[in-house]
């Protein structure tokens, strides 16, 4: 058995087990969290409702974030100047309540009110942004990183589409390119990622487990002739098919962090360490 052949199952191995590892850990502080959590009810006027946020200025003058989730009760509209009773819970961070129940007191009158046209304050407007951007089912970003194994420096793009089939199912095909000493690569990977349950879905990161079938064209032993630089064609790739698993820590701001190996694959790279940014 050659060393790359013990080492990309127990690669696989290590990566589930070290996303696995803070699950016990972040169950212990969710159970206590969400025993501290005191429900709370406000009345104020709706300054900005989306399909994920609602912003509500209270009878003190004071602006309060909202979360919806799927056990949210809510009016089908909240257009802006409606008077509202909201009762939530605490969110994951200052700033932020998931909402529980909304209930209209009083519609938003046929003119606009002052209430659209009163500003949100930054803060406030920055988190309704990135939970808004959070939330969009379609996402563009962008990748690069170091294969492994051998040793590469990766660069590539990718969408993300979701949720499917589950709320915490996504699916991320991607494409990355990888250059090396001796080694050229480039890998169609058609990967779907499950966001462990040991966040909230607005929390300020989640953690991922991922996997799907690659397709790689890769081209080693190459040579570049004086004074023309590497001198590689399409032709020269040989195509293999393989697995990928992977790992990864995603926050809410777009960026994340990702650890791949692939399987029945031996040209590609034993190990990947990504750094990529979902816009």
């Amino acid at each position: 058995m050659t060393m790359r052949n013990f080492l990309t199952p127990s690669l696989g191995s290590l990566l589930v087990a070290c996303a696995l590892l803070p699950v016990s850990a972040m169950s212990q502080e969710t159970t206590t969290s969400s025993q501290g959590q005191n429900e709370n009810t406000v009345e104020g006027t709706v300054v900005s409702s989306t399909r994920d946020t609602l912003v509500v200025k209270t009878d003190d003058n004071q602006f309060q974030l909202f979360t919806f989730d799927r056990d949210t009760v809510k009016p089908r509209s909240l257009p802006a100047g409606t008077r509202v009773r909201v009762v939530s819970t605490a969110g994951e961070e200052a700033g932020v309540r998931l909402a529980s129940t909304i209930t209209t007191l009083e519609a938003a009158p046929s003119a606009k009110g002052t209430a659209q046209a009163q500003p949100i304050p930054p803060a406030v407007r920055d988190l309704e942004r990135d939970i808004k951007r959070q939330a969009r089912r379609w996402r563009l970003g962008v990748r690069a990183g170091v294969g492994l194994d051998p040793e590469l420096i990766l660069f590539g793009v990718h969408s993300q589409l979701g949720p499917i089939f589950h709320r915490d199912v996504f699916f991320r095909p991607n494409a990355e390119f990888a250059f090396g000493e001796v080694t050229d690569l480039i890998a169609l990977n058609l990967e779907a990622i499950y966001r462990l349950p040991v966040s909230s879905r607005r929390g300020n990161w989640s953690a991922y487990l991922g996997a799907g079938p690659a397709l790689t064209f890769l081209h080693q032993s190459f040579q570049s002739q004086v004074g023309q630089g590497r001198n590689i064609e399409f032709g020269n790739f040989d195509f293999d098919a393989g697995f990928n698993i992977l790992t990864g820590v995603q926050f809410r701001r777009g960026i994340f962090f990702e650890v791949k190996t692939s399987l029945y694959s031996r040209p590609a790279p034993t190990l990947r360490l990504i750094l990529g940014y979902n816009f």
